[in-house]
């Protein structure tokens, strides 16, 4: 195998397995960090990593090392959590600092943070992807959009959209945002 970056890249390219677990061996933990940013899961963050690394190790011949690895692999991790997203259709954890400011009750802090959960779950998989990234982790729009393989234009559209969801959600909710 061939040393260095590059070696690795093209030896991955045309299909070698050791390359191929050097990558999984440097990449394995972003990844996951970036799939369980998006769809709050450790569990699902984990098998969605191997799923992730199968998909990259199966389209190895389509890879273009002079792209670069992590953008490849963080798109196709993208799609892996879009896909399981789609399919789930659950309840997101969202952090305690997105849903509100303290208030002297905490019983009324937790509803609307379980009401804001709620209305991060019914979002479309595609804006709340978006949302997920460029809102909560606070991700560019142009990280964003390399990630999910669209223009900076098409991330700021669907974080616009998620966004007025989420309000008439959380009004119909008898929550002011």
């Amino acid at each position: 195998m061939e040393t260095g970056s590059s070696g690795i890249l093209n030896e991955f390219r045309q299909g070698n397995v050791d390359a191929f677990e050097s990558l999984f061996r440097l990449h394995q933990r972003a990844v996951y960090s970036w799939i369980l940013r998006i769809v709050r899961n450790p569990a699902a963050a984990e098998d969605l990593t191997v799923e992730t690394f199968w998909r990259i190790h199966q389209a190895h011949a389509r890879f273009q090392p002079s792209h670069g690895f992590e953008g490849w692999a963080r798109r196709i991790a993208t799609h892996a959590a879009f896909d399981w997203l789609r399919a789930a259709r659950h309840e997101s954890e969202l952090p305690a600092e997105l849903a509100a400011p303290a208030t002297a009750d905490p019983a009324i802090s937790a509803e609307i943070r379980v009401k804001t959960a709620m209305a991060f779950s019914r979002l479309p998989p595609r804006l709340r992807i978006a949302a997920i990234l460029a809102v909560v982790e606070e991700q560019s729009h142009k990280d964003v959009a390399a990630a999910l393989g669209i223009s900076v234009a098409a991330v700021k559209l669907r974080v616009f959209r998620a966004l007025r969801l989420l309000r008439k959600d959380l009004l119909l909710q008898g929550i002011t945002p």
